[in-house]
């Protein structure tokens, strides 16, 4: 004889879409509320170094290009 898992109608999944939304909101605002937000300091500072390691990845890539460009022109004429 082979043992089956039974399962009450209650904790299985409804099949159904009603629900789900309301859920998923409850949820997210429960996850939210676990978030350690920084401070306008925090986020000042954070923001300026995004910033400025933008900006130096910028100058880079903008240097690397136009080095290959001469590079090509010097090579092929």
């Amino acid at each position: 004889m082979t043992a089956t898992r039974t399962e009450s109608p209650a904790s299985r999944p409804s099949k159904g879409r009603g629900g789900r939304p309301t859920r998923f909101v409850r949820e997210s605002v429960s996850e939210m509320r676990k978030v350690l937000w920084p401070s306008r300091s925090e986020l000042v500072t954070y923001s300026i170094v995004v910033i400025i390691f933008v900006v130096i990845m910028v100058a880079i890539v903008a240097g690397l290009d136009i080095g290959f460009a001469k590079l090509v022109l010097l090579t092929f004429g």
